[in-house]
């Protein structure tokens, strides 16, 4: 289908357009696209670090190729996000970032020299920035009939399931072959599904619109152009709790450091979290669908929690701060989708979400950096910074709740 197409889909009335499945299987559809990929993708991060270390990378380059790859991942949306809103190739893009992403991962373990491997790290992020803005739009109009937050939560928990598998098996074929060639080369597998299993759900679905046009046909009046001013307090909102909000990395040094945990046992506290993860996005989705935003109240508390529990002595109270910091991270990356979601015309729901990327990707830094600082100087200062800006991120939902009523 080409891009006239695509836009005649945009704009044909509801009673002329219906899906061609059910919203929820539709859902279920794509949270298997998301499963396979991240198979596909968080297995081959899993390794990125040795591979680039066996051909000669030193830590420096290690750090700013996977640093770049990241600030691509999410940077590059503020362009993607509006490309697929002008031209409306909302399934184009998300099969041509997908594309992207399931080719340069087994072409990883093939190349022997370094640029390259470089380049391809570098290129499977770009992936993720192409298909992020289209593919999270193509969802959002399924969830207007399932219920935004439901339909966002089933489909990250989905997503976390593919993240758990994906590193294991890598993992498990590394330790059989000693190669990273095949070790790679197996997740071509899960890649050709997802590109067919995307090919075919296009075909069935080509115009996912009409599910949000059948519960809400009024979604179909063109906006003036300009986002909402409650999506810009919600993305403050997210900003200040993001920036206030320490990262697993830093975490996972400091059980490792104070000697609370074998460094073989860090990757297990990971997969523990990302599976609390996908259980807290699915509880605050239920949620979300009953009372609204008012749920995500509960972000900024957790984020302020996990300093306090994760930065002590205890090991049982640090490994309680890394599952709380699980669940925060389950709900930033279902919840605040669904949010953006209701606050935006389906118009300029693809720039939304790429701008809403990058508030993300900057206070990401921002509170990667904070926190790293703070911890090196002083962890009581540490967990009184954060709770105080998480203080300040409440306020701002509030003002965010008034706004939107």
């Amino acid at each position: 289908m080409g891009v006239e197409a695509e836009q005649a889909g945009a704009r044909r009335p509801a009673q002329a357009s219906s899906p061609g499945m059910g919203a929820w299987r539709f859902v279920v559809c794509f949270g298997t696209v998301s499963l396979l990929a991240d198979f596909v993708y968080e297995g081959a991060r899993a390794v990125t670090g040795p591979l680039l270390a066996s051909l000669g990378a030193s830590a420096l380059i290690v750090g700013a190729v996977t640093g770049a790859g990241e600030a691509a991942a999410l940077g590059l949306r503020l362009i993607s996000g509006p490309l697929a809103d002008r031209t409306r190739r909302f399934w184009g893009l998300t099969i041509a970032g997908y594309a992207l992403t399931v080719i340069t991962v087994p072409v990883l373990g093939l190349v022997g020299v370094l640029w390259a491997a470089c380049a391809l790290v570098i290129a499977e992020r770009v992936g993720k920035a192409v298909r992020s803005p289209a593919k999270d739009t193509l969802l959002s109009h399924a969830t207007a009939a399932t219920g935004r937050g439901r339909g966002f939560a089933v489909h990250e928990a989905m997503d976390q399931v593919g993240a758990l598998i994906g590193p294991l098996v890598v993992a498990g074929v590394l330790a059989l072959t000693g190669d990273y060639a095949p070790a790679l080369g197996v997740l071509a597998v899960p890649g050709l599904a997802v590109l067919g299993l995307l090919v075919w759900l296009r075909a069935r679905v080509p115009d996912p619109g009409a599910y949000e046009r059948e519960v809400a046909p009024a979604v179909g009046r063109p906006s003036d152009g300009r986002l909402p001013g409650a999506f810009w307090t919600y993305a403050a909102f997210t900003a200040a709790t993001t920036a206030g909000f320490a990262t697993f990395g830093v975490l996972s040094f400091h059980l490792v450091e104070r000697g609370l945990l074998a460094a073989a046992w860090v990757p297990v506290l990971y997969a523990a979290a990302m599976a609390v993860d996908a259980l807290a996005a699915l509880a605050t989705g239920w949620a979300y669908d009953r009372v609204g935003a008012r749920v995500l109240v509960v972000l900024p508390l957790l984020a302020a929690a996990v300093p306090a529990l994760a930065f002590t002595s205890t090991r049982t109270l640090a490994v309680l701060g890394s599952l709380v910091w699980g669940a925060a991270m389950g709900i930033q990356e279902s919840t605040l989708r669904a949010t953006v979601a209701d606050l935006v015309p389906t118009g300029r729901r693809a720039t939304a979400y790429g701008v809403f990327a990058g508030v993300v990707g900057a206070a990401s830094l921002a509170g990667g950096a904070l926190t790293g600082a703070l911890y090196a100087y002083s962890i009581p200062v540490l967990i009184a910074v954060v709770a105080a800006i998480q203080a300040a991120a409440l306020a701002l939902l509030a003002v965010a709740g008034t706004r939107r009523r």
